[in-house]
């Protein structure tokens, strides 16, 4: 929420006072919601959902090109691809301030989490639209000494030998493998974590081989590309909700963000 706990908890008991209820009971370490939070929760929600919504048509009806509009981007994509194109766009439109979400994880439009999103699959939410402004790949890059300490990978076979980089301990990362022809097993991915960029570091340190946008890894000089027709599709979405598409500041900001990433 962007706010300290003590702040948090002020407010809740001051709604507390004000409502003259007891809203949350302390369980151990936990706060829980008592029976009437429970009861008052779903009113609680809707309340937020519509002022949501005021939100999202103030916004849409606005025609001053000066203001924030927040993106929110993948790792990769936000540290690699998006600073030239802000770079410029800061230029062109100095009154415009860009409040950039890196996250991996995709953020709710509906919720004015952000303004406008960089997917990498197509959204289904009837509330926003949509449009695909780059098919892009993803191949397998790993450090020269990386490949001398392991042998030539010359074929998807030799790629037993290797080692992986994993998101987490589901079979994601070897599913995602299999779609790419390639059979691995989990014990390939010895190191786990969910910070993309850490995981190009440590491919470029030669400690194993990573999935990078063909973009990225082509352009960095440490790496080279491992078996170039193993391939993982890479779509680029630009996603905002439909009430935003009408602010004339967050529709040029979703122009230059589609010219720029196309």
């Amino acid at each position: 929420m962007g706010t300290s706990q003590p702040t948090i908890g002020r407010q809740v008991a001051a709604l507390e006072r004000e409502l003259d209820v007891l809203l949350f009971e302390r369980v151990g370490t936990r706060l829980e919601l008592t029976a009437t939070g429970l009861d008052l929760v779903e009113h609680v929600r809707a309340m937020g959902e519509a002022a949501t919504k005021v939100s999202l048509v103030a916004t849409g009806q606005s025609t001053s090109l000066e203001g924030t509009v927040t993106v929110t981007a993948s790792e990769a994509i936000a540290a690699h691809l998006l600073p030239p194109i802000l770079a410029e766009l800061r230029i062109e439109q100095p009154g415009i301030e860009i409040e950039l979400v890196v996250s991996n994880a995709p953020r709710d439009l509906s919720r004015r989490e952000a303004d406008i999103a960089i997917r990498n699959f197509r959204p289904d939410q009837a509330d926003l639209i949509a449009r695909r402004v780059r098919d892009s790949v993803g191949h397998l890059y790993a450090a020269p000494a990386y490949l001398a300490r392991i042998g030539p990978i010359t074929s998807v076979s030799d790629l037993t030998r290797a080692e992986f980089f994993a998101f987490d301990r589901t079979a994601l990362m070897v599913d995602g493998f299999a779609r790419m022809g390639v059979t691995v097993t989990r014990a390939q991915f010895p190191i786990v974590t969910s910070n993309h960029l850490v995981q190009w570091a440590m491919c470029k340190q030669g400690m194993g081989i990573a999935v990078m946008m063909k973009q990225v890894g082509d352009a960095e000089p440490g790496v080279e590309c491992v078996l170039r027709d193993v391939v993982m599709p890479v779509p680029i979405w630009l996603v905002c909700h439909r009430e935003l598409r009408t602010s004339p500041r967050i529709r040029l900001v979703f122009d230059r963000l589609a010219a720029g990433l196309a």
